[in-house]
């Protein structure tokens, strides 16, 4: 940023703390800090951790299912927990969510805990957010800070779901699309992809690509294939990473090297595309994509946030107040 000094006029300095001033109000309007329940509730995130490690020991996927929770929450009108309101018009009923997104007894079980030891406090919101960090971190991956102090929506959108979600059939361009829509850059969209370094996806997403697409090893799709027959097997899940399933790790991006893709979207971000360089990029070096993907999600988890006294502190994640 230049100096005040550098201004050649009293109306250009008169902007330029403008512009300043507009940012700091930005910042402060979006209320999420770390420290949020220190003194309300210090031991929130304990407590979810405690109930994330819990689980993800008892089944390694539910890592997956958790940090998932918190994208598709995210990625429709923002980080409100939206994504967890139960009903036939909620976010649960659209196509990339119904009888797919998972975890919910998981959040339930966290959010009791919690409404014992602060009742009121600790929004659901929050709670998905922490969640998919320690999920991260419980299967092998990086740490970051959470930033706290959502609050809750009490309704859901089944229409904005419908739109807003990535689909697993998309191409390159329209992954991209989808991603800056949301503000992100098309390698912060490679970074987060590597989420798919954990998981499972069902047999009826990945169909198409391994019987009619090329750009797929072709041993990888004959594996594939003694599980998902051409008819029928819809719900038979394979692992979104084939070498390391279970571990949060730069597996994903090795695979994509050699057409070892799960999902068309997938495969997608090599594939002769503006991407392939980042994805190189982090096929040889973890660190670097573990960082990438730490800075990706605090930039998703800051996803127009419900502040102050907007929204509200579920006290049921599934129900509003």
């Amino acid at each position: 940023m230049a100096s005040f000094q550098s201004f050649s006029s009293p109306l250009a300095f008169k902007f330029q703390l403008g512009i300043i001033s507009l940012y700091l109000v930005g910042i402060a309007s979006a209320q999420l800090s770390p420290t949020f329940y220190a003194t309300a509730c210090p031991n929130a995130l304990s407590i979810i951790k405690s109930g994330v490690t819990a689980a993800v020991s008892t089944e390694a996927r539910m890592g997956a299912s958790l940090l998932r929770l918190h994208f598709h929450d995210c990625f429709v009108n923002g980080c409100d927990a939206s994504v967890l309101l139960d009903g036939a018009s909620g976010e649960k009923s659209a196509p990339a969510n119904t009888n797919s997104i998972r975890g919910f007894e998981v959040i339930d079980s966290i959010k009791t805990q919690l409404e014992t030891s602060c009742p009121g406090v600790v929004s659901c919101a929050d709670i998905l957010a922490v969640a998919a960090r320690d999920s991260v971190v419980a299967l092998g991956g990086p740490n970051w800070n959470v930033q706290l102090g959502r609050r809750d929506s009490a309704t859901a959108s089944l229409s904005a779901a419908a739109t807003n979600l990535p689909s697993p059939f998309s191409d390159l361009t329209v992954l991209i699309s989808n991603f800056s829509s949301k503000g992100f850059t098309a390698k912060e969209m490679v970074a987060l992809s590597g989420a798919h370094s954990i998981g499972q996806a069902k047999c009826s997403v990945f169909r198409t690509r391994i019987y009619n697409e090329t750009n797929i090893e072709t041993a990888f799709a004959t594996s594939l294939k003694a599980n998902c027959p051409s008819t029928g097997g819809d719900n038979n899940l394979a692992n979104l990473d084939v070498t390391t399933p279970n571990i949060f790790d730069n597996a994903y991006f090795k695979n994509l090297l050699s057409k070892k893709g799960l999902l068309h979207s997938d495969q997608q971000l090599f594939n002769g595309g503006s991407t392939d360089a980042q994805v190189k990029a982090y096929s040889s070096n973890p660190t670097s994509f573990s960082v990438d993907f730490a800075k990706a999600m605090v930039k998703m988890g800051n996803l127009s946030p419900l502040t102050g006294t907007n929204g509200q502190i579920r006290t049921n994640c599934r129900t509003a107040n």
